[in-house]
């Protein structure tokens, strides 16, 4: 029976050659990168910033070549085509509302767009700008509305005065602005005249003056601008009322109320002059002077 002890040298035999242990502690780039790593930001920049850089440059690569250039180019553009010539987005015919036949007329001689076409090759803006420009139009809204209707909404200007100036007779608005050229004063009977030099700078004070003397009716032939300052008021079987700078109605109140009470108005008289409305002055017709003035007087006699 052998023994049970083994001799150390018989153990050696068996175990083979001795190996050095392994130190466990890290090396001290590898301590140094996973410090790096615990860092917030580099870890932010590993994650984000890296594949960022490198996405960029690929596109960049890519992108410098003029072909690919091209070829993107292409793509795009008919993509966006595509989508702009879809159904819901093409334009079939145009409607004006608000304006007379004959505007209506000039608006579409304006915008000669061909129907069908895409909302997206209109310049709205552009159209509003060239439409606006028109005398006539005093606001134009155009908007593309349900079912390709493009929509183009005018509000015109209203006359309200004849406005007689050198070589023209114009049609103004209330706020004294042109609304067209009119060839005959016989065309418009129905709006009262006015004449003088920037007369269209006073409408309010005119559309004032003609109201205060509305029941005069067709004696009123119309008011003419003098000197930019003041009017005068002239009637065809009358005299013309000269009216003061400041409170012009005030002043031809006080002459209509003489001509009620004492038919001033019905008198022969060039000029009723209330430029001074303290002392208004009559200027007498010749025939109404000579009738004042004696032709010849009675010599005394003589004893």
């Amino acid at each position: 029976m052998q023994p049970l002890r083994v001799s150390p040298s018989e153990i050696a035999v068996h175990r083979g050659p001795a190996t050095p242990l392994r130190d466990p502690a890290p090396s001290r780039l590898r301590y140094k990168l996973g410090r790096l790593w615990l860092t917030p930001g580099f870890r932010k920049l590993m994650q984000f910033g890296l594949p960022a850089f490198v996405a960029l440059a690929l596109t960049g690569w890519y992108v410098a070549n003029p072909d690919n250039r091209a070829a993107i180019t292409a793509q795009v553009d008919e993509t966006r085509r595509s989508i702009e010539t879809r159904p819901e987005f093409m334009v079939k015919l145009m409607a004006v509302e608000g304006a007379s036949p004959v505007l209506a007329d000039t608006v579409r001689k304006l915008l000669p767009v061909d129907f069908p076409i895409s909302s997206f090759d209109l310049d709205l803006e552009a159209m509003q700008d060239r439409i606006a420009a028109l005398d006539v139009v005093e606001t134009v809204n155009i908007v593309i509305r349900p079912g390709g209707v493009m929509e183009v909404n005018v509000t015109e200007r209203a006359p309200v005065l004849v406005w007689r100036r050198v070589g023209a007779l114009e049609l103004i608005d209330a706020t004294g602005h042109r609304v067209a050229t009119l060839v005959d004063r016989a065309a418009r009977p129905d709006l009262p005249l006015i004449a003088g030099w920037r007369a269209n700078n006073a409408v309010g004070e005119a559309l004032a003056i003609l109201a205060a003397a509305a029941h005069l009716g067709p004696r009123l032939r119309g008011l003419v601008r003098v000197g930019e300052r003041r009017w005068d008021m002239v009637l065809a079987d009358g005299p013309t009322i000269m009216l003061p700078e400041t409170a012009p109605v005030l002043a031809l109140s006080q002459v209509l109320a003489l001509d009620a009470a004492q038919d001033l108005l019905a008198r022969d008289l060039t000029h009723v002059d209330m430029r001074d409305p303290r002392r208004p002055t009559l200027r007498l017709s010749r025939s109404a002077m000579a009738r004042l003035t004696p032709t010849s007087f009675e010599s005394p006699s003589h004893e």
